[in-house]
Parts: structure tokens; C-alpha cells; sequence
């Protein structure tokens, strides 16, 4: 209960840093007219939008389950996350598209007071870098998290855009860190955007082999048949499994779903299954029935 705690109050100071950041960023773009520090603040936008929406549905996602919904709320981290990727990658279209204009029609910007805000935003996502460490178990709060993770080497790049410009006079250095803060989006935005809609569509989870899982239900003794596997994740750290499990006429039922249970909890840490054991019939299977044999 204490670390639920710790970690909301964690992530509403993160909020709350992140939030001021992006009104600094966000004014200052428009009166310095820089690509740069407009991609990185609209990049911190999605991080207030992610923040926020982790802070909901880590609370939401903490209530208890209903009859009518006997999952509780999981799933609603899944779907935020989905939200706040598909930003992060609207966000990332359009910063690409000025920047190619731009390549074309350089623009002066105020090079010093990108400067020094970029400078602000810098230390302000070191901040909120350490304050989210250690708090990112669900894939809501990691989204949020590796989006502030990738906004400090997004300030760091406005800050050389902004020495380069200011030392080198070089028009197109803004240009190229709007450019790196898109690449920096791009790959983690798709890679959460795959894992949430892999949850969603109720997929076999990363990592685990299904037919590893198979015949290690097989081998368990007693066991004659194994079919109706399925495995999925109901939300983040929530994996689960159905089988439907013949063993042989005579067999323990009771012993063996305790036996499986376990042996799936220690090997695949598949804490949540739910195993229908009963006996097969002495006769020959039925036509069609597949048959794992140990």
C-alpha cells in the first residue's frame, strides 16, 4: 500500500514538472520561431497527456473488481497507452512534414532563448527522470516513462541545435534536432503501440512459447491429453491461461491442477490459470481430438 502510494505521488510531481516544462517550451517555440523546441514541447505535451492518463488509470486500475466487471479496470492502462501512442506519432508526422518545408525555406530563430529554455527543459526531465525510476511496472506508467526518458536526449539535442546555431551560424541545426526528437518518438511510440494492441487482441505474450507450454503440461504425470491452450494478458503483469487437461482414468484430478499450477507459476510465472482436469474415457479418444503424448 505504501509503494502504491510512493508511486502516485511520484508520478503527479513528475505531472506537475512535466506540465510547467511544456507551457515554458511551448511559448517560447512560438517567439523564437524554432522547429526544434516545438517538436520537443509538443513531445512533453504527450508526456503531460501520458502522465496524466497513468496517474488515472494506475488509480482506476487499483479498484476493485464488479460483477460486472469481475477484471476490474486493467485493461483502461492498455487503452491509454494506445491513446498516447498514436499522438506520439501524429505528433512525430507533423514535425516531419515542416521540417522537410523548412529544408527548403530556412528560418531565422532566436537561438538564445532556445537556449536557455531548452536548458530549463533539460534539468526539468533529469527530474522527472529520477522521480518515474523505479515506478514504470505497467506498461501505462513505462510508456510515460520512456517518453521522458527520450525527451532529455530530445532537450540535449535542442541545446546543441541551439550552440551550433548561435556559435557556427548554422540556420539548419534546429531543423535536424526537430528532425532527431522525431527519430527518438518514432521506434518506442511503435514498439508500446505493438505490445498494448498485441494485449488487446488478446495475443500470446512476448516471450512465452505456447507449444513449450504444451508439453510441459503433457509431461506432467497422469496427464494423457492436452487441448483448448490458451494464454493471454488481461494487463500489464497480469498473464494468463486456460487448458483443458485429460488425465489418465483413476488420476487425482485435484492433485495434478495443484501440481500443473504450480509448475506453471515456478517455469513460465503464469500466476493465473485456470485448468478444466477431468478424467479421459478409458476408451479410444474420440476422431479429431489432438493428442500430446509425453
Amino acid at each position: 500500500m505504501h509503494e502504491g502510494r510512493s508511486g502516485r505521488a511520484r508520478l503527479l510531481a513528475a505531472l506537475a514538472v512535466t506540465a510547467l516544462v511544456f507551457v515554458i517550451e511551448a511559448t517560447a517555440s512560438v517567439f523564437a520561431n524554432s522547429l526544434a523546441l516545438l517538436a520537443e514541447s509538443f513531445h512533453v505535451l504527450i508526456d503531460v497527456v501520458g502522465l496524466a492518463i497513468a496517474v488515472g488509470a494506475v488509480w482506476l486500475a487499483a479498484r476493485p473488481p464488479t460483477e460486472r466487471r469481475t477484471f476490474g479496470l486493467l485493461r483502461l492502462e492498455i487503452l491509454a497507452t494506445v491513446l498516447n501512442t498514436v499522438l506520439l506519432l501524429l505528433v512525430a508526422s507533423v514535425v516531419l512534414v515542416e521540417g522537410l518545408r523548412r529544408f527548403s525555406e530556412p528560418v531565422v530563430v532566436s537561438s538564445r532563448l532556445v537556449l536557455v529554455v531548452a536548458s530549463i527543459g533539460l534539468i526539468a526531465n533529469v527530474i522527472s527522470v529520477f522521480l518515474l525510476r523505479g515506478a514504470h511496472r505497467s506498461l501505462v506508467v513505462r510508456a510515460a516513462y520512456l517518453d521522458v526518458v527520450t525527451d532529455v536526449i530530445g532537450s540535449a539535442a535542442v541545446v546543441i541545435s541551439a550552440l551550433a546555431t548561435i556559435v557556427f551560424d548554422r540556420l539548419l541545426a534546429d531543423t535536424l534536432a526537430a528532425f532527431l526528437v522525431v527519430a527518438l518518438i518514432v521506434p518506442r511510440a511503435w514498439a508500446l503501440l505493438r505490445e498494448a494492441l498485441d494485449v488487446l487482441l488478446e495475443a500470446t505474450p512476448r516471450g512465452v512459447d505456447l507449444e513449450t507450454v504444451r508439453r510441459h503440461v503433457a509431461d506432467c504425470a497422469g496427464v494423457r491429453d492436452v487441448h483448448d491452450l490458451h494464454v493471454w494478458t488481461v494487463g500489464s503483469g497480469f498473464p494468463s491461461l486456460s487448458a483443458h487437461v485429460l488425465v489418465e482414468p483413476g488420476a487425482d484430478c485435484h492433485a495434478i491442477r495443484q501440481e500443473l499450477a504450480t509448475m506453471l507459476q515456478g517455469r513460465f510465472d503464469l500466476g493465473h490459470s485456470t485448468l478444466q482436469v477431468e478424467h479421459a474415457p478409458t476408451r479410444s479418444r474420440k476422431p479429431g481430438l489432438p493428442l500430446v503424448r509425453r
